[in-house]
């Protein structure tokens, strides 16, 4: 059994996902900027599975080709690689919109997810074996006022994920895109740069989903036949739902 490496490992999905795998033994890579969040996860898990904490920022890209590149052993055969490392700045307007907030997610959300999974295929590709999974959002597919670029990072993301599939067909490696909606995780504490007042309103009178489900279901999607691949996995709560189109009728 190869290595399972996560990115942004050190809450949220990426911690709920890594607290699940463990359970299955195979050597895990915890990658985040937060180094004391990964050890104190690290403490946790390694009774269930060998553990190698990586201190990465996924937008810089020298870091992630140099440290994915030099795992040692048992970490260094690459099974599966979960992009989880992503976020959302800001809800304003595209006319209003802070441009460091945009850059920002397009060197994590775009760009950073992109470097991982480069330097990690070659690897894949010569064992004949692999899979990536890629965090997207309901956001690529659907959009909302502020949504602007981070949905269009999204997108990217569900569109890279088939491009994927469609340049790897034949070398046994599967990519599978799964796409959440409303989760109560720090998503939207980051979003409104640490309100948590703010945060919390997002999901009041309504139950999201958690973090444990969308690391049940990275699981699940990993824990079927070889021949199987989920190319995408689209979920929300059963209380979000699509809405009516806006239209301005210049009253």
């Amino acid at each position: 059994m190869g290595s399972i490496i996560i990115t942004g490992a050190s809450s949220g999905f990426g911690r709920a996902t890594a607290r699940k795998i463990a359970r299955l033994g195979q050597p895990i890579v915890l990658a985040a900027r937060r180094l004391s969040r990964l050890e104190a996860l690290a403490g946790e898990l390694q009774a269930l599975a060998p553990v190698k904490l990586l201190a990465l920022d996924v937008r810089d890209r020298e870091s992630v080709f140099e440290q994915f590149g030099n795992l040692p052993e048992p970490f260094s055969d690459v099974a599966v690689l979960v992009n989880n490392a992503g976020l959302a700045l800001g809800l304003g307007a595209a006319d209003e919109a802070n441009m460091d907030d945009w850059e920002t997610m397009v060197d994590t959300n775009i760009k950073g997810l992109m470097y991982c999974t480069r330097a990690i295929l070659p690897t894949m590709v010569k064992n004949g074996l692999g899979h990536i999974i890629n965090l997207g959002s309901v956001a690529a597919s659907w959009p909302y006022p502020g949504g602007n670029v981070y949905g269009g990072s999204k997108a990217f993301v569900q569109q890279f994920s088939r491009n994927l599939r469609s340049d790897l067909v034949g070398k046994g490696i599967r990519v599978s895109n799964i796409e959440p909606g409303m989760c109560e995780t720090q998503f939207s504490v980051v979003r409104f740069d640490g309100d948590e007042a703010k945060a919390g309103a997002v999901y009041d009178g309504m139950q999201p989903l958690s973090a444990e489900d969308i690391a049940d279901l990275i699981c699940w999607v990993i824990s079927l036949p070889a021949h199987i691949n989920i190319n995408q996995l689209e979920v929300m709560p059963v209380a979000q739902a699509w809405s009516a189109f806006a239209v301005d009728r210049g009253d």
